[in-house]
């Protein structure tokens, strides 16, 4: 598999690549493989759910190759990726399949100078590395040894070109140090792999003490945030890169990165400081993994802001803060009614989140004392746990604690405990970091139990204003359906009605608020509640409509409404209607001929109070089948409403109306995508 990797990296002229599995029947990328690039370049993205907004994601899901040819493409059409790397270079993402299977993903990476589109060759060998490589994960696969899902991803270094004779080393050595200012070079992690005499004196330690170190881990002067963003730059542009930083008390240097496929090449000199910038300011010592904790808190900002609800929340803080932090365990509480209820968890068995969900609040629990406090608690061992908590026992098998508040509008919000298997310090410099983590998902938890309950007042308010049973009408089959909107707060204003208004006549409506949101939902109710009580004291439907709007255009809600009102003779087998802006009905006959009724267009319903709306009379023949819909089951982007509306008659046209029910899912199914409510009504005469 790395021998296939590595040929891929180089036949296409990319400088690494990153290489994820889709196990079986799961609906999540694995990293399994970095080439080419430190592996913690890639921890924000080690699971990728075929749902998120990710090129690989894409590539997969849709089966086909994705070019992004620089940064500006990146940040237009990924913005997460793109503010966690913001760096100039180019990506390929393409499906890695065996045959009709797909086994995974490839990303191949190029420098940021790469010409805007991939070169029918480069192409060519992507596609024939898939190729490959999917057929070595199928091999894999039927010998039961698969690539494992879960793990440190493998890192597999890239050829670093031919090794000199010792004699040419040895005049490559000369030749460097003759060279003004001095000379490094850093490896793909970062580390110090050879340095001049003169580049060690002008950092002011020894070549032992450098060789083998990261410099912003060996000089602490060097600890400041543009050094590691540079190195980073440097390896994912490979692009030159240059930066100025203070050796204290008063030198000032400059360094020049140069970077190819194995590594950093590094030119140190000394600068005038008239000439140089003002000192960078100095940030405290965080520890090596400081600025990979700050890209997660990046990567985790941009993620929060798409979370709609709390499950939401919950999900992308373990999807995100698990494999970035090395944790193994978390849990996401609040306070409710007095107890502490869990949110969310990862890593704990159900036996422990149920004896723990919606315990009373208690200062001897961790958890519930922060939420008092406001201020985090680290414990490096259940030793240092128990000194705090003498009642506690150790039930989770865990080794580290963080427990963090969840604060949101200066007010804790809940609480989140993050475990680790393995003793650990947090250190200063992660501890802030964890801190600001927790902010976020503390305000996006804010934001998500705020639209939980207003969807869940929605919901409920929607269900109560839309008829739970349609009457029984002698002589009339009717199905109704009706599918929310995909998006906003998932309610909206579309409605139905039938109203049974004596042995033989009844009335059957349908309409559209504009919107969806409560506001929609509440107009909805009163929408139904005008046109049912201009109908039940025998309004024709003309004046139905004229009634309800003089109504809303009293009550100035802000918001249009669609609406038809059909009044039904069942003894006559005649129909009147009128509309104010809505759809045409749809009336298919007994030998399958469908028709768009011409109902004479009305205003929406709100706008004018002195509006008229005229009214069209026809015949219900036996066995026809009346359609009354929103626009919702029409309307999609780029689609001609006429042309839909046609094509809705004639699906309408090859169904059986015996069952207006198999109709009615019919329709539903054939629908557009659901980025807006869609309500229908089918009515049928019969004996």
């Amino acid at each position: 598999m790395e021998t296939a990797m590595a040929a891929v990296v180089r036949e296409s002229g990319a400088y690494g690549g990153l290489l994820y599995v889709l196990p079986p029947g799961e609906d999540a990328l694995w990293l399994v493989m970095v080439a080419g690039a430190p592996h913690e370049l890639a921890t924000p993205w080690r699971r990728v759910a075929l749902t998120d907004p990710m090129p690989v994601a894409d590539a997969v899901r849709e089966r086909r190759l994705v070019w992004i040819g620089g940064q500006e493409e990146l940040a237009r059409r990924y913005p997460r990726p793109a503010l966690v790397l913001p760096y100039d270079f180019a990506l390929a993402a393409a499906p890695v399949t065996s045959g009709p299977t797909v086994r995974g993903g490839l990303v191949l990476l190029w420098p940021g100078n790469h010409p805007p589109e991939l070169s029918p060759d480069e192409r060519a060998a992507v596609e024939s590395g898939c190729r490959r490589l999917g057929g070595l994960l199928q091999e894999s696969a039927d010998h039961g040894d698969p690539l494992p899902p879960t793990g440190r991803p493998r890192t597999l270094p890239l050829p670093s070109g031919s090794t000199a004779p010792f004699g040419e080393a040895a005049a490559v050595t000369a030749f460097v140090d003759r060279l003004p200012g001095g000379s490094c070079a850093l490896d793909m992690n970062g580390r110090i792999t050879f340095i001049t005499p003169t580049a060690a004196d002008l950092l002011g330690a020894g070549p032992d003490e450098l060789v083998g170190a990261l410099p912003w881990e060996a000089l602490p002067w060097m600890d400041v945030p543009q050094v590691e963003d540079r190195y980073r730059a440097a390896l994912v542009s490979h692009q030159p890169q240059a930066f100025t930083v203070l050796r204290p008390p008063d030198t000032w240097l400059t360094f020049e990165l140069y970077p190819d496929a194995s590594g950093v090449s590094v030119r140190v000199t000394g600068t005038d400081p008239s000439e140089s910038a003002p000192a960078p300011p100095s940030a405290p010592a965080a520890g090596p993994s400081r600025a990979i904790l700050l890209y997660q808190l990046m990567q985790l900002a941009a993620t929060l802001t798409e979370a709609v609800g709390v499950q939401d929340v919950a999900d992308q803080t373990a999807d995100q803060l698990l494999p970035a932090l090395g944790a193994q365990g978390m849990v996401l509480m609040a306070p409710d009614d007095g107890r502490l209820r869990i949110l969310g968890h990862r890593g704990y068995s159900a036996d422990i989140i149920n004896r723990f969900d919606t315990v009373p609040l208690s200062p001897d629990i961790p958890a519930a004392r922060v939420l008092t406090t406001g201020v985090p608690d680290f414990f490096t061992s259940f030793a240092e746990l128990q000194r705090e908590y003498p009642e506690m026992t150790h039930e989770d098998g865990m080794a580290a604690w963080a427990i963090l508040p969840l604060i949101a509008s200066g007010r804790p919000r809940g609480s989140l405990l993050l475990a680790y298997r393995r003793p650990r310090s947090f250190p200063p410099g992660e501890r802030a970091v964890l801190t600001s983590m927790a902010g976020l998902v503390g305000q996006a938890l804010d934001r998500a139990r705020l639209y939980d309950t207003k969807d869940n007042l929605a919901h409920r308010l929607q269900s109560a204003l839309l008829p739970h049973t349609l009457p029984d009408v002698p002589g009339l089959k009717v199905a109704a359906r009706y599918l929310p909107a995909a998006q906003g707060l998932g309610v909206g204003g579309d409605f139905y009605d039938l109203i049974r208004l004596d042995e033989h006549t009844a009335g059957a409506t349908i309409g559209d608020v504009q919107g969806h949101n409560v506001d929609a939902a509440a107009l909805m109710g009163q929408v139904r509640t005008a046109v049912h009580a201009h109908a039940t004291v025998g309004s024709a439907p003309d004046q139905v409509l004229t009634g309800t709007n003089r109504l809303l255009t009293d009550l100035e809600p802000g918001l249009f409404t669609s609406c038809l009102y059909v009044h039904l003779d069942l003894a006559t087998r005649r129909a009147c209607a009128a509309t104010a802006g809505h759809p045409p009905p749809l009336l298919r006959h007994a030998d399958g001929r469908t028709e768009i009724l011409p109902v004479p267009p009305g205003l929406l319903l709100g706008i004018e109070p002195d509006s008229r709306y005229p009214a069209l009379e026809f015949t219900l023949p036996a066995g026809c089948v009346l359609a009354l819909y929103t626009d919702g089951l029409v309307e999609a982007p780029g689609v001609d409403l006429d042309d839909a509306t046609a094509a809705l008659a004639g699906l309408l046209e090859h169904e059986d109306p015996a069952d207006l029910d198999a109709m009615a899912d019919t329709f539903i199914r054939h629908a557009p995508a659901p980025g807006d409510d869609i309500a229908l009504l089918l009515i049928s005469p019969c004996d």
